[in-house]
């Protein structure tokens, strides 16, 4: 295969009329959504739509969503999906990368969008009859006689350290390679239903679509305000058997946080994987308790090596304290550490960076050859032959089992009183203390001081004297702040960005 449509063709010939992907009010067979995909690809051939350039989408995600962003590849482009909470300042910076041929709204966007866009802005109106629609043939034929496995596939933007949002591109040649790998690992099928939490414009989204393309699974659209409201959550998830959950830990945390079990216990679940952060051991001894039979794997990757490069079946209950193995690589995956002089660690319990190479890497950041350059590079350690890799920014060490460990981000590493600190110790500490349900440090570099936020039902006085018992002295929190709730960004992550101007506020 070169091309990610191969996998909808398959599976719509050997499976047609099963449901492929549905939300709260619609649902489309595998048939229907090659059909839908094949109309609008067709519409956007007509309406100037190239090869190898951009198509926005500036909606909420849905059934009809996913068919479109796949009719953007049968017109030979690639997708972005623009969050539609982001400020216009920023929807300015994507566009300005992205260059879009068209960009689709829904009807409950299409003022707003009309507002930031220019004369190229289209609702899914106009190809919502799709599958009923006429498609061009020979149009698409011709399209796909010129692809290539490195062809764009999508463009997903994250945040900059400099304020300014990152484009990666990600190919075809990757998600391949990714789907056969992730679904073999894990015995996902055609018998599954994939719960997908994640938003359309995180790559996080792949595991449940790409997935569900490849093996014939169906994907079961969770709406984002259903991570509010943890009974109808849980009755979503009840009433449509979801076996797999590909959930950020924020996610999994606000279910058992939150007595989402307490309300009612899905049965049909087979696998619980979780990604984006370190799960609070305790958490997950919630989900153990009623969910039992599930298999849970922890997997560990940034969205520049196609959403994870390594994954570890958790194997037992952990202690709060500990912290659970980032695991191995996927198969056709390089990981490894290189210390602070780029040389190759394997010694146990030395702390290095992350850096990935292989297949899994997307070709770069959109309009950003510098930023592209500073992060995907020659593995310095190799000196013999082309080996790309990626700098991932993430500390981790090798345990007595050879499996990675996350530490902490690059950033997340600081000197306080002369000592070096990563400030993922300090937060697995907190995470041990009863009463202590999530937590998050931060340093204030130009006061010096560590400040620890944390949700709760212990008293901000005992938990300082807990960790003082805990942490060497010059690690215990100078200031404590208790909160009713994380605060998270879009992709389901803490936001420390918003906690910071707390910090700054009442600090």
């Amino acid at each position: 295969m070169r091309n990610v449509l191969q996998m909808l063709e398959h599976t719509a010939e050997r499976l047609p009329h099963k449901t492929a992907v549905a939300d709260p009010t619609n649902a489309l067979t595998f048939a229907e959504l090659q059909t839908a995909a094949q109309s609008a690809g067709s519409w956007l051939v007509a309406h100037g739509v190239k090869p190898r350039t951009a198509v926005a989408f500036y909606l909420e995600k849905s059934a009809l969503a996913w068919a479109s962003m796949l009719g953007a590849i049968y017109a030979g482009g690639f997708y972005s999906v623009i969050d539609i909470r982001q400020p216009e300042s920023r929807v300015a910076e994507m566009l300005k990368a992205l260059a879009p041929q068209v960009i689709l709204t829904d009807a409950e966007h299409l003022d707003r969008a009309r507002e930031l866009f220019d004369a190229n802005t289209y609702t899914l109106a106009c190809i919502e009859d799709v599958v009923t629609a006429t498609i061009d043939e020979a149009a698409l034929a011709s399209v796909r006689t010129q692809a290539t496995d490195i062809d764009p596939l999508y463009a997903n933007f994250t945040s900059g350290s400099t304020g300014t949002p990152k484009g990666f591109v990600a190919p075809h040649r990757s998600v391949l390679d990714w789907a056969r790998t992730f679904t073999s690992t894990f015995g996902i099928d055609q018998t599954d239903v994939m719960g997908n939490q994640a938003p359309f414009d995180f790559d996080a989204t792949n595991k449940d679509v790409y997935s569900s393309l490849l093996t014939g699974a169906t994907v079961q659209i969770i709406p984002r305000a259903y991570f509010s409201n943890p009974t109808q959550l849980m009755d979503y998830v009840c009433d449509h058997e979801v076996t797999t959950l590909c959930w950020a830990v924020s996610a999994m945390c606000f279910v058992s946080i939150m007595g989402g079990f307490d309300y009612r216990v899905p049965t049909t679940i087979r696998r619980v994987l979780f990604s984006g952060e370190t799960m609070p051991p305790k958490q997950l001894r919630v989900w153990q308790k009623y969910v039992p039979n599930a298999l849970y794997a922890n997997l560990y990757g940034p969205s520049e090596v196609t959403c994870n490069c390594t994954y570890f079946v958790v194997d037992r209950e952990y202690a709060n304290d500990e912290v659970i193995p980032a695991g191995k690589a996927f198969a056709n995956e390089r990981v490894f550490l290189l210390d602070e002089h780029d040389q190759e660690i394997h010694a146990a319990d030395e702390v290095g960076e992350v850096c990935v190479a292989g297949s899994c890497l997307v070709m770069g950041y959109l309009g950003a050859p510098e930023r592209t350059a500073k992060a995907f590079m020659q593995n310095p350690a190799n000196q013999r032959w082309l080996e790309p890799m990626y700098r991932t920014g993430d500390l981790a060490r090798y345990n007595e089992n050879g499996d990675l460990v996350y530490v902490s981000r690059k950033d997340h590493q600081i000197k306080h009183l002369g000592q070096r600190i990563e400030l993922g110790d300090i937060e697995a500490a907190a995470h041990g203390v009863d009463g202590v349900e999530r937590a998050c440090c931060l340093y204030d570099a130009g006061r010096k001081r560590l400040i620890l936020f944390y949700v709760g039902s212990i008293a901000r006085k005992d938990l300082k004297e807990i960790l003082r018992e805990r942490l060497p002295q010059y690690m215990v929190p100078n200031n404590t702040k208790q909160l009713d709730e994380m605060p998270l960004n879009k992709n389901g992550k803490i936001d420390r960005a918003a906690l910071g101007i707390k910090a700054r506020i009442k600090a």
